[in-house]
């Protein structure tokens, strides 16, 4: 093999990316408890199921729900460090199923699922959820197919932290 083929190459791409933040006055509380009753824990069997082909008990174990929460994070509890912690939750949330709808199309699609949600507690005691617009995060791919299951996973996701919200 000659040295040229040897040389890794680097490329890099601008991507515009939508910021969605939606206030509420509703209780850091309130809006976590919603949202956790509402988007259920991922079942590790979904996974499974999908890393075995068999597409169809995947579809049987999401019963109907579009999204799950994957993971929590606690972020606020970091804070401890500089003696002022407070309420922040970071949330991994997606579906195993509809991630692999768009990474059959590119394997870099995974780079951002699951979506991340970070929900805090703001300054006058409401809460607060931010994160990126899927579409505009899958968008880069330029894969219409991908693009069509990011624009459902938008409505998916604001419907979720609307109701958890009570913005809906």
């Amino acid at each position: 093999m000659s040295e040229m083929a040897r040389i890794p190459t680097l490329s890099q791409l601008l991507v515009q990316v939508e910021h969605i933040k939606m206030e509420t006055t509703k209780t850091f509380t309130e809006v976590a408890a919603e949202l956790e009753r509402s988007v259920p824990q991922l079942d590790p069997a979904l996974g499974v199921a999908l890393a075995q082909g068999d597409e169809q008990r995947a579809s049987q174990l999401e019963r109907g729900a579009p999204l799950f929460i994957f993971l929590k994070r606690d972020h606020g509890a970091l804070l401890q460090v500089v003696g002022q912690p407070r309420k922040a939750v970071q949330y991994e949330i997606g579906n195993p199923h509809t991630a692999s709808k768009m990474t059959r199309h590119s394997l870099a699609a995974g780079l951002y699922a699951p979506l991340r949600v970070i929900l805090y507690e703001n300054d006058k005691g409401g809460s607060v959820f931010e994160y990126d617009r899927p579409s505009s995060l899958f968008g880069q791919f330029d894969d219409e197919q991908i693009s069509a299951v990011a624009r459902g996973l938008d409505a998916a996701l604001d419907g979720e932290l609307r109701r958890a919200a009570k913005l809906a």
